[in-house]
């Protein structure tokens, strides 16, 4: 779609030579400091007109969302407090907001009682942690703890076999990364055919799992909720009965269409996703939320403790909503 005349073009469309020279006076670092009037001026004149317009009816790249008016509000707040919000020692009233948050998300996607959620700072960092949650796990029924004895744990306590990732051949990249950032390899990581609709095809993913066995066991199955391409949602609640029947550990990756569930008209594409171990959800997709907003769901929130890392002068006395006293601040 084409802008009106009335309508300001996407992007300025100049070349990557024209952007870089018109940005380079904003890194001058050896250039005399300026007044904040200063700055606002060069970054209106330097840095706006080459910024992509996410707010203009004809931008469909992407899924970038333009801020809604409550967003700016929060970030504004955000930037004025410039609050951590790891704990209660740290920030009462964020780290509060975060809990209440994440449990009123997890009620509002029906997820259950044992659910929770974190926020995280991107999609693909929420997937990287949901494959390292499945393999904690796969570790644990090994028999060992892969805290502490990391991959080479699974030599000393595994049967042979080697752990395997399962996810639709139109699965986002991260899952790629995920692997490498685990040690596991591209090698662990197994693309599975699509049906007509670019779905995950559940019977050959079946097929697939006994042909591998005994030689491989099932880390975990990635199922799409929203393909980056086609936006396609693979069946979850029998990819969910697949990978229970086989040990595995099922992840979810919505980060671009998890939020059609809350459309009533759309919900039943995601039927099943209760029972997945983990889900990823990106807010900043649809709702107008700022880059980057993400959130990792776990449906026990007990596997949050396979990530959990506590130290003497940081975690202290951990709050709840249902406290009625105040844990003891940080010195």
């Amino acid at each position: 779609m084409n802008p009106t005349p009335n309508e300001p073009q996407l992007t300025s469309g100049a070349t990557p030579r024209e952007v870089a020279d018109a940005l380079k006076p904003l890194v001058d670092f050896a250039a005399p400091p300026l007044s904040l009037p200063q700055l606002q001026q060069l970054l209106d004149e330097r840095l706006t007109p080459h910024l992509m317009r996410y707010d203009q009816p004809t931008f469909h790249s992407m899924f970038n969302a333009f801020p809604s008016a409550a967003a700016q509000v929060g970030a504004q707040l955000a930037l004025s407090w410039n609050q951590g919000v790891t704990n209660w020692q740290v920030s009462p009233g964020g780290a509060m907001l975060e809990e209440l948050c994440c449990a009123a998300l997890c009620r509002l996607f029906q997820l259950g009682p044992d659910a929770d959620a974190t926020f995280m700072y991107s999609g693909t960092y929420a997937n990287q942690q949901a494959l390292y949650l499945a393999l904690h796990r796969h570790a644990e029924r090994r028999g060992f703890d892969l805290a502490q004895q990391g991959l080479a744990g699974f030599a000393q306590h595994g049967k042979g076999a080697r752990p395997v990732v399962l996810a639709s051949q139109d699965a986002h990249f991260s899952m790629r990364h995920a692997v490498r950032m685990l040690g596991l390899g591209e090698e662990s990581l197994l693309l599975l055919p699509l049906d007509a609709e670019r779905r995950i095809d559940v019977a050959v993913a079946r097929t697939i799992l006994a042909e591998l066995a005994p030689q491989r066991e099932l880390l975990c199955l990635v199922a799409t909720a929203g393909t980056t391409v086609t936006g396609a949602v693979d069946p979850i609640a029998p990819l969910a009965e697949l990978c229970a029947a086989h040990g595995g550990w099922l992840h979810v990756d919505g980060a671009y269409g998890y939020a059609y569930k809350l459309a009533p008209q759309w919900a039943h594409l995601f039927a099943g996703d209760d029972l997945a171990d983990s889900i990823t959800w990106d807010p900043h997709k649809q709702l107008g939320a700022p880059i980057p907003n993400s959130l990792l769901f776990v449906r026990n929130w007990r596997d949050f403790n396979r990530m959990a890392i506590h130290s003497g002068y940081f975690n202290r006395t951990q709050a709840s909503a249902d406290d009625v006293e105040m844990p003891a601040p940080n010195p």
